[in-house]
């Protein structure tokens, strides 16, 4: 059975070698949204022969053809997770570095809203909320 990412990668036509297989799958099972390093080794634990550089070229890949996305969270690492129609925004933790993945329609009507006051459909958007956990 193919992973998400295993069937984005077919349907764009791209070549998968073992190693990339591994990493797709290691993408798609990801409930966080892990780094390259934290991908290197949970793709090393399944297949010890892959290198952190085959990790950075297959993340690079999949990002260029739109089937995983980078996120900056400001912790100075790259973040990854599936490109999928799964909308959702992001609140990050500035204490513990904790990501957490919402949905809240009066948001999403509030950008609307917004876009159209200043002439624009909106097509995309990325929102991303920093704060930490009150005492």
């Amino acid at each position: 059975m193919s992973s998400w990412v295993e069937e984005k990668c077919a349907e764009r036509g791209l070549r998968m070698t073992e190693q990339r297989r591994v990493i797709a799958r290691v993408l798609s099972d990801a409930k966080d949204h892990p780094d390259a390093e934290e991908l290197y080794r949970r793709a090393a634990e399944v297949d010890p022969k892959i290198s952190l550089a085959t990790v950075y070229r297959t993340v690079r890949l999949f990002t260029d053809s739109g089937i995983i996305e980078t996120h900056d969270f400001r912790d100075g690492r790259a973040r990854y997770e599936t490109a999928d129609d799964d909308h959702h925004d992001h609140l990050i933790d500035v204490v513990t570095g904790d990501v957490i993945e919402f949905v809240d329609e009066e948001i999403e009507k509030l950008q609307e809203r917004i876009a159209r006051k200043l002439g624009y459909e909106l097509v995309d958007h990325r929102l991303e909320l920093y704060g930490r956990k009150i005492k």
